[in-house]
């Protein structure tokens, strides 16, 4: 796999300083049923790393000691890692909102048959990923069968009560583009997804997510091979929204591998860039929370996929698309 830091490295995009701690996005391992090209973690099922009790146990002290509100759970396909649910159980016991950023197809794995039930008996939101309505581009991104098994799980979490209104439990859809393009506006591909999920599957969802892939990783590696690497961020930096800095999720976001080391956002993790761009990165462990107010970011120039565009985050888009010549829709 190529290196994308040294490509990346020097850049002049705009510092950032923090504002606040919400949220805790913890990557609770590498491992994932799927090996998707678009996957910034290179996750798949040979992977083993995965977080240990002990640095579960480190984050729950740190969850207590802070004033997060949010803990997001991410990997691979965090699920499968054996302490999940007690994490998931020991989160919620503290009142924080628990995000699982779920992949849809593990739900139908073996010993996974309960999942669907456990998250919805403890209220957790779902960030699933489905990058398009389309079947075809969804297994062409993902593999064969990908997107039948995502419409099962997507009508059995409907089913929940999950996307349904008024039933208190929340399913957000993820998109990405299926090459070195920007998303489209995420009002108007939101409104396909509902149109035509509903029309065609008869299944609903509550918030569609549009998010840049970031040249790292898998993706960045195979723009590497292309040559497409340094076009695809030059159309990042000239699409580049200074409105967005604002809202960027790494000033209220820190993020924790699996190792129990922090990083100021998940991209940055998968890069090796340590929380603040200096020295290495510290353990959540002996990390005080009141010390990340005002601290600076690391950055580089895959950072750009933050704030290109309509903006891209955890949370989805950042801005309202005004200028859809800065923007090219997937295929």
């Amino acid at each position: 796999m190529h290196a994308c830091l040294p490509l990346l490295r020097p850049s002049d995009f705009p510092a950032i300083v923090r504002d606040g701690l919400e949220t805790v996005q913890v990557n609770l391992g590498y491992r994932c049923n799927q090996s998707c090209l678009h996957c910034h973690v290179a996750a798949g099922p040979q992977r083993k790393e995965a977080m240990d009790r002990p640095t579960v146990e480190a984050v729950l002290d740190f969850l207590r000691r802070s004033q997060a509100q949010v803990l997001d759970l991410t990997g691979g396909a965090p699920e499968m890692n054996p302490h999940f649910r007690y994490l998931v159980e020991a989160a919620r016991g503290l009142g924080l909102k628990v995000i699982d950023r779920c992949n849809l197809t593990l739900l139908e794995e073996p010993g996974y048959e309960d999942l669907a039930d456990f998250l919805a008996a403890r209220q957790v939101d779902i960030v699933a990923s489905l990058p398009c309505y389309l079947e075809d581009n969804v297994d062409r991104q993902r593999g064969d069968g990908v997107f039948q098994a995502s419409l099962r799980a997507l009508r059995r979490l409907n089913g929940l009560g999950y996307g349904v209104e008024g039933a208190g439990l929340v399913l957000n859809l993820v998109y990405n583009p299926q090459g070195p393009v920007l998303p489209p506006p995420q009002a108007e591909l939101e409104a396909d997804y509902r149109r035509e999920l509903w029309t065609r599957h008869g299944v609903v969802f509550n918030r569609l997510y549009a998010l840049a892939n970031m040249p790292i990783q898998r993706f960045g590696s195979t723009l590497v091979s292309r040559g497409e690497f340094h076009p695809y961020l030059a159309r990042l930096r000239a699409a580049h929204r200074p409105e967005n800095l604002a809202q960027v999720m790494c000033r209220r976001l820190i993020s924790v591998d699996w190792q129990g080391r922090v990083y100021d956002c998940d991209f940055n993790q998968m890069l090796g860039l340590p929380l603040g761009g200096a020295g290495t990165p510290p353990a959540l462990a002996d990390l005080a929370p009141d010390t990340l107010d005002t601290a600076p970011v690391a950055t580089a120039a895959h950072c750009y996929g933050c704030t290109a565009g309509g903006g891209s985050g955890c949370g989805g888009a950042l801005a309202t698309m005004t200028d859809p010549s800065i923007n090219t829709p997937g295929d």
